[in-house]
């Protein structure tokens, strides 16, 4: 009788292998960011170019012994894991709840027993929101249980002030055509110093420190409004940094099935030396006619920045002609500053190739979004 496969779900993520963890920007000594193949064999599990990938993190060994001892506790002790399970509180540190990020809860907990925290108290107040947050950046938990060693939690206690460790969602970067058994991440990695003290993000980590000899959980997650038109319609891709992830599924996909459309690719990054990710491989399509355009911005390779939305607005000629033939806009990565400046950009670049007012070209980049024809993925 045949086994049955286990069925995975969000709730039960797929124990991962990890077979390839490299650095792609060798050289660069203010940021490190890492290419990651992982493999699906066995799983079952499917993905569109477009959609992400959920990975189930724990949380980081020595900030875990480090907590356990500022409680006093052993880790032995047992505590609320998940609804209606118990484990040891090393375990569930490690693997249930968000250790760094402080949660008002505990804060609050922290002002009402601490002997001296009249500043925090102040912070707490609804009316100093953007304050607290302020005075938070680069903060961890432990900060607040070392700075107030007279504050004592029972383990259960603590564990009722934290938040659920949830999966981080990071973009695929292939395309299960070209690679029918893995799934390809790009990450930076988040390490830094702040108050004296190192400070790490808790996936990018993760995925970076931790996975080589253990399984990475994961399960795919659906992006309902970011995946490829039909082969024949013409795509303009805007992704600098990690927001290439996406695209470069795209790429792979369309290659695969031989799409018709036309493929025009703008990347941005820091230099071009040590930053031009999968740079070979976008520069092979373009030698092969498949990618029509590659437009790089480095930001950091002369005097002045240069960023995508430059780019976009030196070749606007052009791009207008595509997008007024049909083509369609992607853009994924940075939501704060990036993708507000090639919105504007390209509101810009249809107004003044148009002939449209400002108030026509905001209502055609609108309709643009209405005919699904302008899709971002931000974050």
């Amino acid at each position: 009788m045949q086994a049955m496969m286990p069925s995975y779900s969000r709730t039960n993520p797929f124990p991962a292998k990890m077979l390839v963890n490299r650095r792609l920007n060798q050289g660069n000594p203010s940021k490190e960011t890492r290419h990651h193949e992982i493999s699906l064999a066995g799983s079952g599990l499917t993905f569109e170019p477009g959609d992400s990938m959920a990975v189930y993190a724990s949380n980081d060994p020595p900030l875990v012994e480090e907590i356990i001892r500022a409680l006093g506790a052993t880790g032995e002790e047992i505590v609320p894991a998940a609804k209606n399970e118990t484990a040891p509180l090393r375990q569930v540190l490690l693997r249930n709840y968000t250790i760094t990020v402080p949660t008002p809860r505990f804060l609050k907990a922290i002002v009402e027993r601490a002997s001296a925290a009249p500043l925090l108290k102040d912070l707490l107040q609804p009316d100093h929101k953007d304050d607290l947050r302020v005075y938070l950046w680069g903060m961890e938990t432990i900060d607040f249980l070392l700075q107030h060693p007279s504050v004592k939690f029972a383990p259960e206690e603590f564990v009722s002030l934290l938040t659920k460790l949830q999966p981080r969602l990071y973009s695929v970067a292939s395309s299960l055509r070209v690679y029918p058994e893995s799934v390809h991440l790009i990450v930076d990695v988040i390490r830094y110093e702040s108050h004296g003290r190192k400070r790490k993000g808790v996936a990018s980590t993760f995925l970076a420190e931790r996975c080589d000899e253990q399984p990475v959980p994961v399960f795919p997650s659906q992006a309902k409004h970011f995946h490829l038109p039909d082969g024949d319609a013409d795509i303009i891709m805007v992704g600098p940094g990690t927001g290439i992830a996406p695209f470069r599924a795209f790429l792979q996909e369309r290659d695969a099935v031989g799409a018709q459309g036309r493929n025009w690719l703008f990347f941005g990054a820091q230099r071009a030396s040590c930053d031009y990710y999968y740079g070979d491989e976008f520069e092979e399509l373009k030698r092969k006619k498949f990618l029509t355009h590659v437009q790089c911005a480095f930001s950091r390779d002369q005097e002045h920045k240069i960023y995508v939305q430059h780019r976009m607005q030196e070749n606007a000629a052009e791009l207008w002609r595509w997008i007024d033939a049909g083509a369609y806009f992607y853009v994924c990565g940075d939501a704060l500053k990036m993708a507000k400046d090639v919105d504007a950009a390209l509101r810009m670049i249809v107004q003044e190739q148009s002939g449209r007012s400002a108030e026509e070209a905001n209502a055609y980049v609108e309709q643009m979004k209405a005919d699904k024809r302008y899709k971002r993925d931000v974050y």
